[in-house]
């Protein structure tokens, strides 16, 4: 199973949310919250491949759309 990893996602670990902050070629800049919300944690940084390690017992979770988002206009036949 390949991991594709992009800066933004969260993962779910245990009772704890990792965010990815910085994503670079060889070291992953990311962050340990408990609470989505609130967003307080620590800033963390690993190789990738420590990183992965990390994720294969987490789940990704879905990114929520934009609250902005509105459905696309329907377009007469």
């Amino acid at each position: 199973m390949a991991l594709e990893l992009r800066q933004g996602q969260v993962w779910k670990h245990g009772d704890e949310f990792i965010r990815i902050v910085q994503l670079a070629r060889l070291e992953v800049g990311y962050k340990v919250v408990k609470n989505l919300k609130t967003g307080e944690g620590t800033h963390r940084r690993a190789s990738k491949k420590d990183f992965c390690r990390l994720l294969k017992s987490a789940t990704l979770l879905a990114p929520k759309p934009p609250a902005d988002a509105s459905p696309p206009p329907v377009l007469p036949a």
